[in-house]
């Protein structure tokens, strides 16, 4: 999809720089794909819970003592 965007050179060159990018587009799109890789992590967590089944760090080194 073509769109024309104003972005701040400053964080034009910050995104470059950290992605590597050989392109201004390489580099927003490099940006736009970790950011969406990100925000989808992050609703991930949502799903995650708690298991009290879990041992403890502890209770696996007491564990591998005992053999």
């Amino acid at each position: 999809m073509k769109t024309t965007i104003d972005i701040p050179d400053h964080e034009l060159k910050d995104a470059i720089r950290f992605t590597k990018a050989k392109t201004k587009r390489d580099a927003i799109v490099g940006a736009v794909a970790d950011f969406n890789r990100r925000m989808r992590m992050s609703e991930l967590t949502k799903y995650a819970g708690t298991c009290a089944d879990l041992i403890t760090p502890q209770e696996l080194q007491a564990a591998r003592r005992q053999g």
